[in-house]
């Protein structure tokens, strides 16, 4: 059986079971269509999260990030699971004890104020989409490759299959849709991480494998890729390159843009208690640590991989032939990724070889000068492909690479879907039915948030046609977003009794609009090419990058709300009483009452 015809089995047969869930479990109320009626297990519970959670950026891109630059790309690692770690302890259980269905309904109800409730929806709005851009753009990779159509289509095929389950399930159909999706990515992302560190290292566990030795030359793997790469002109893999500010601002606005990530937050209000936010909070983290330990071993292997069949007498030997490469079974995977426009070569000085090295390293130039070489020849490598071909790379059966399409469709749609559920119930429950319409009935506030959500998903795949950057890159700029507007909101509408809505007003604006400003200097004014002032190779203040500079405008956020507070009146008793009640556990198994 041919690779395309498997590839449209296993995409077919998990699209079919996600539409079929979708329908069994399709909305009937509102309260189903925000929080799925909150009776969701907390293991299942988790289990959506953690499918919610790992996005395209952390299956596709994450692994390809950390694969081409190595040990300073550890802190999308980091980031990321230290940020579920501050939410499930500082976020989830209050917010679950507040009872209500959205971040913008929390914020508008603790600070007492229809503009605290507004601005938050801009806010979720603006880093929703930017997110959902890195989604759409992994969809477009994943099924361009893989049912053989160029990027664009791929693109509108992914669009459509999210409409059909996410604007009629809502989240409960979502729920137990991301409960499937979950267990066929992390399916998709073990099995071949197993085979290749088996076929590396002799080790079935990657994440022990990494550390382990490579059977061919019997040294340690990592010490072998350190050589390889740095032979052929690249930093060392293992050791740090990048400038400690940086490296710690990202780090710090992945976690806090985490922690204000409203779709995630979302996932705690579908369970019973808050006891059981608690739990799921717990069982998510264990369920999205089986990918994050995995991750740095399929980077570092498939790196090694490609390298070596690049180079297969080593890299004092000769390069691969292009004839090989056009022949050579090994090497299919190449002309495959080749017709999507995301992998290419050119023999640059008719030598019948590809020479792949870094040209823009000075070191080289002397070698280069003596064989003949006029430059790096693999003249690109999408770093999102790389999951996705690895399979292909290490030669493994058909079905493997046929799994690894559906996982990666299955972590894209899976939390496109959930973005695209914020965004609907943003618009629906909190600008509409919250502040236009306030007495319009549930079937059509149903309505609105099913029109909402058609429109959100039109607007991110016209952005996901023309993305800011990788997937993962694309991500982390929503996050600092998050980071700079929400999540200050949320952790001073829990702590502080002093913070009034003047200040939560105050403080959310000026965090989004320095960091989206920010954003745009050094990635185009809305994303558009061509149009930045700055880059992050040269930028504007203090060094510090666009993808780092959420924790600056968080910082900014919380001191500018704290000024304006204290210079104006205290909340009312019964906010501060709120306040209390949120935070201190009486009678913490049961939920507040809702509405």
């Amino acid at each position: 059986m041919d690779q395309f015809v498997l590839n449209w089995i296993f995409i077919g047969a998990s699209f079919a079971l996600y539409i079929g869930i979708a329908i069994w479990a399709r909305a009937g109320s509102t309260s189903e269509f925000y929080a799925a009626g909150r009776g969701v297990h907390p293991v299942l519970n988790g289990m959506a999260t953690g499918a919610d959670w790992m996005s395209a950026a952390s299956f596709i891109s994450m692994a390809g990030l950390i694969a081409f630059v190595g040990y300073d790309n550890s802190t999308f690692l980091m980031g990321w699971t230290g940020g579920y770690v501050l939410l499930a302890l500082m976020l989830a259980p209050y917010l679950r004890k507040f009872g209500k269905f959205t971040v913008p309904e929390f914020i508008g109800d603790r600070f007492y104020s229809p503009t605290a409730r507004l601005v938050a929806v801009i806010c979720l709005i603006v880093a929703s989409i930017t997110y959902v851009i890195g989604q759409m753009t992994g969809v477009g990779v994943a099924f361009g490759r893989f049912l053989e159509v160029d990027n664009t289509t791929g693109l509108l095929i992914g669009a459509a299959v999210v409409f059909a389950y996410a604007v009629f399930g809502g989240m409960k159909g979502v729920t137990y849709t991301q409960v499937a999706q979950y267990v066929v990515l992390i399916t998709a992302y073990t099995i071949p991480a197993i085979f290749i560190s088996l076929e590396l290292t002799g080790n079935p566990i990657p994440g022990l494998g990494l550390f382990g030795n490579e059977v061919a030359s019997g040294e340690p793997l990592l010490a072998k890729l350190d050589q390889i790469v740095t032979e052929l002109g690249f930093a060392e893999y293992t050791t740090r390159n990048s400038d400690t500010l940086n490296m710690v601002l990202f780090t710090l606005s992945l976690m806090i843009g985490t922690a204000g990530l409203p779709h995630v937050i979302m996932r705690f209000f579908t369970v019973p208690t808050v006891a059981d936010a608690r739990w799921s909070a717990g069982w998510a983290l264990v369920f999205i640590a089986l990918l994050y330990l995995t991750a740095p071993a399929v980077g570092a292997m498939a790196r090694l991989n490609i390298t070596n069949q690049f180079w297969p007498e080593g890299t004092q030997g000769e390069a691969v032939s292009l004839e090989t490469i056009e022949t050579s079974p090994e090497y299919n995977w190449m002309l495959t990724w080749q017709k999507t426009g995301l992998l290419n070569w050119e023999d640059k000085n008719g030598d019948g070889k590809i020479q792949y090295y870094n040209d823009a390293n000075a070191d080289m130039q002397a070698r280069a000068e003596s064989s003949g070489w006029t430059g790096n020849e693999l003249t690109k490598f999408d770093r999102d492909i790389l999951v996705l071909a690895n399979p292909e790379i290490a030669n493994l059966p058909g079905w493997v690479i046929g799994l690894v399409a559906a996982g990666g469709l299955a972590a894209a749609l899976s939390t496109a879907a959930g973005l695209l559920l914020a965004i609907s119930s943003a618009v629906s429950h909190d600008l509409m039915k919250g502040q236009l319409t306030p007495d319009m009935s549930e079937a059509n506030e149903l309505l609105s948030a099913r029109i909402a959500m058609a429109v959100a998903i039109a607007v991110a795949t016209y952005l996901g046609l023309n993305p800011p950057g990788f997937a993962a890159q694309t991500v982390a700029l929503a996050f600092g977003i998050a980071a700079a507007s929400i999540f200050p909101a949320l952790m001073m509408g829990i702590f502080s009794k002093r913070v009034n809505n003047t200040g939560a007003v105050a403080g959310m604006l000026v965090g989004l609009i320095v960091t989206v400003i920010y954003i745009f200097l050094h990635k185009g004014w809305f994303f558009i090419p061509d149009t930045n002032s700055y880059t992050d190779a040269a930028p504007l203040f203090l060094g510090i990058k666009s993808t780092s500079f959420g924790a600056v405008g968080a910082l900014l956020n919380f001191a500018t709300a704290i000024l304006v507070s204290n210079a104006t009146a205290a909340p009312p008793k019964e906010i501060q009483e709120l306040v209390e009640s949120v935070r201190i556990p009486r009678g913490a198994g049961a939920a507040a009452a809702d509405h």
